[in-house]
């Protein structure tokens, strides 16, 4: 008969989350603060932000078994079914050792016109692991990064300890719904994942879907959260939600970059701009769902004409991009821009299109991430290279 040990999930065991939430069964992982959750405009970031996309415990333990209760939450859109279970990635010692997944738990049904939802409770499950191998080892479970999961309870059939400090560099990476990884194969294969993998650095992802607005909130928790590198993938949202217009969108980006600077003066920032996406190249939006298509595609709505009164598409976000990044950079050595068409371009479009126009397939995703790491971080040439 296996005997258990049962070892109180916290912050020595989280990592990629900003705070831990006690609820009456555990603890759910955010990305934003408290502080930053009370300025939400609405449910929609309220729901990204606990989807735990970077965030897994981390331990080290000679278990040969290792069991997790979590309460996930599911989402359904309303007259669909809901999404496949999330996936959870088993990493020992750097390398991928397991998958598994959890079935039942809560469950979120959104309505895709309002982006209202409503949630039906649901009962907690296990995840397990078993068949380990009986040597110290340092042990990470990465939660799926689109299901918001409280974890419950953490056994396993030896000690476990937090992991030292293994003297890694933090990089902290804000984007979109591309680098939250909504579309990646599962929580190890985002592009930031598979990024930080390569670059060898502790990775916390505040990439949110839908919610890289450039939020005052946002900038002041990256602000107060240590970091020795922090990447910014700005743009793409603000085009797709049509939510500002050049004159607006210029001062935006410099007051989000000052209050970062304010907690991190030095740290090596890069600025990226979007990735390719042809049907918000030239095009400004707001985004829509295509009815004509035979299945889920995103087109552009806004009228390219009103480009020359300001309305935002992503050259000319890139634009604006480039030409902030020069001019900071004069009293800002630290500062370094990366064009995204660099990580997902043309060529890359017609090998692996966008299968609703807008998000990369699994398969992109692993691109991307390698290449973001031979460009930035590989020493010699990238803007995290002398880190």
């Amino acid at each position: 008969m296996t005997e258990w040990t049962t070892t109180p999930i916290d912050a020595r065991l989280v990592r990629g989350a900003l705070e831990l939430e006690r609820t009456g069964r555990g603890v759910l992982p955010h990305r934003l603060p408290l502080a930053a959750r009370a300025q939400f405009p609405d449910e929609y970031l309220a729901r990204t932000e606990e989807q735990p996309s970077g965030v897994r415990l981390a331990f080290r333990t000679r278990a040969t078994a290792v069991e997790l209760d979590v309460l996930p939450t599911k989402r359904a859109y309303e007259g669909t079914p809901p999404q496949p279970d999330g996936l959870y990635d088993l990493v020992i010692d750097g390398r991928p050792a397991g998958r598994g997944s959890v079935p039942g738990g809560n469950l979120t049904v959104i309505d895709m016109a309002t982006q209202k939802a409503v949630t039906r409770p649901g009962e907690p499950g296990t995840l397990r692991f078993a068949g380990l191998a009986a040597e110290a080892k340092d042990v990470e479970i990465w939660l799926p990064q689109v299901e918001p999961t409280e974890l419950i309870a953490l056994r396993t059939d030896a000690p476990v300890e937090p992991v030292p400090d293994d003297g890694r560099p933090v990089w902290l990476h804000h984007g979109s719904s591309i680098s939250h990884g909504s579309t990646a194969a599962g929580p190890t294969s985002t592009w930031p994942a598979v990024a930080a993998a390569r670059g060898g650095v502790n990775l916390i992802n505040l990439g949110f879907g839908g919610n890289a607005l450039l939020d005052p909130f946002t900038a002041r928790a990256i602000r107060d959260t240590p970091a020795d590198l922090i990447s910014l993938k700005i743009g793409i949202n603000v085009a797709n939600a049509d939510a500002m217009r050049l004159r607006a969108f210029v001062p935006a980006v410099h007051g989000f970059l000052d209050t970062v600077r304010e907690g991190h003066p030095d740290t090596p920032l890069l600025l990226v701009s979007p990735i390719l996406c042809p049907v918000q190249e030239h095009t400004p939006g707001p985004l829509a769902l295509d009815p004509e298509a035979p299945r889920l595609r995103f087109r552009a709505t806004g009228d390219p004409a009103e480009v020359a009164s300001g309305r935002l598409t992503l050259t000319v976000i890139r634009d604006a991009l480039a030409g902030i990044a020069e001019r900071r950079a004069a009293d800002d050595p630290h500062l370094h821009y990366l064009d995204g068409r660099a990580l997902y371009g043309e060529a890359d479009y017609a090998e692996l299109p966008l299968p609703d126009e807008v998000h990369p397939a699994p398969e992109s995703h692993r691109r991307i991430g390698e290449r973001f790491a031979a460009l930035v971080f590989e020493a010699g040439q990238g803007a995290f290279a002398a880190r």
